[in-house]
């Protein structure tokens, strides 16, 4: 039994990626590959004693295109790796008599300086590799080798990648996805104070104590993504329709501003959804709005600044703002009347949404309006049910 899974072992799991991103990421190394080798045969010619083509930059465009996330398939690990186990390879060449031992030499001292100067790159080692066994014509063209055919066919692949990548919506250069902190402080997002800690994830990443292909931030967010999966399925789906207000006061972009602030004097709340005429939402006006276009730093005369700023101005002319559209947010962070619960979460977490969330149905309509209270008592409610 123990040999039959070591066997198995031999054969890695499935790729959870469908077939549109297999497609995707093919065609980007046929689109890279080409451009790379187009463009240089332009600059180089025919003649070219050396390939316009390096065989490891076929390796680099396999990072590039299909795992463009990687840490090690962002622009300072392919330009610095593949550019400095060039230098690393022809300096083993000139000096180790031996080719098997230069090769070797070439090839580990690439990965040990990759690793201090963090842009370990995998088809970099294939690089020293080709440098010392690539006969004379590498040997003679000497360092320059480095710049071409190493560096320029690297940084054709790079910019290739670049348009590529963000053209089919994957960012790249890829930067982790770290929630943002609404607060300026040291406490995580809301999101993540349930489940486990970073400090957490930082010990067991150091008793691991091994190179992993995604980067530490996504690590960390894939596994807050999978707790948040894993409650949602627990709770079952409570979605935001069952817990929005539904009887909602919104305004206008036109509204003026002292109809607005009426508004939320009367009913007694502290945001306003910003509709258009078919009533889908263009913006959210908050009491904090209001403080931050009246110059309420100061708070002597509080009262009387903030009356003047709402005021209408009798003059046909004024460079203060009139109306609700002057100084709402926009645009606004909506949720959709079918989202799960867990979801607002986050949402809730981000700058400026100041804790009140428009729900909009299929066509953007405002259907209603998501408190952090109701988000609070909805959860508190489940928690009670499920004992």
């Amino acid at each position: 039994m123990h040999i039959a899974n070591w066997i198995k072992s031999f054969i890695p799991q499935s790729m959870s990626v469908n077939n549109t991103e297999r497609l995707r990421a093919s065609v980007g190394a046929f689109i890279g590959i080409g451009f790379t080798c187009s463009i240089t045969y332009l600059i180089e010619g025919a003649n070219s004693a050396i390939p316009l083509l390096i065989a490891p930059i076929g390796a680099s465009a396999v990072l590039l295109f299909a795992v463009p996330s990687s840490p090690l398939a962002q622009p300072w690990s392919i330009m610095g790796g593949n550019m400095l186990a060039a230098f690393i390879g022809i300096t083993s060449a000139m000096w180790i008599t031996n080719t098997f031992v230069a090769a070797a030499v070439a090839v580990s001292l690439s990965i040990f300086i990759m690793f201090h100067l963090r842009c370990l790159h995998p088809p970099a080692g294939a690089v020293a590799l080709v440098t010392v066994l690539g006969g004379s014509a590498i040997q003679t063209q000497g360092y320059s080798f480095i710049f071409f055919p190493v560096g320029l066919n690297s940084l054709l692949l790079l910019i290739a990648a670049i348009l590529y990548n963000n053209l089919t919506k994957r960012q790249y250069p890829h930067l982790p996805t770290k929630s943002a902190d609404a607060h300026a402080t040291k406490d995580s997002p809301p999101e993540q104070r349930f489940g486990f800690t970073a400090d957490d994830l930082n010990v067991v990443l150091k008793e691991h104590n091994q190179v992993f292909d995604v980067s530490r931030d996504d690590l960390e967010n894939l596994l807050h993504q999978t707790e948040m999966q894993a409650y949602r399925r627990r709770t079952g789906e409570i979605i935001c329709a069952q817990i929005m207000s539904k009887d909602i006061i919104s305004v206008e972009y036109g509204t003026e501003l002292e109809e607005a602030w009426a508004l939320l004097r009367a009913h007694n709340i502290k945001a306003l959804p910003v509709i258009d005429r078919a009533r889908r939402v263009i913006g959210i006006i908050t009491q904090i709005n209001f403080m931050e276009n009246a110059n309420l730093d100061v708070y002597e005369g509080f009262e009387v600044k903030l009356k003047r700023f709402i005021q209408r101005t009798a003059s046909v002319y004024s460079d203060k703002p009139e109306v609700v559209g002057q100084i709402m947010t926009s645009p606004a962070v909506t949720a959709d009347a079918t989202m799960h619960i867990v979801e607002l979460i986050p949402l809730m977490s981000r700058p400026h949404v100041h804790h009140h969330i428009p729900v909009i149905d299929d066509e953007r309509r405002l259907v209603g309006i998501v408190t952090q209270s109701d988000l609070v008592s909805a959860l508190y409610n489940e928690r009670i049910n499920s004992f």
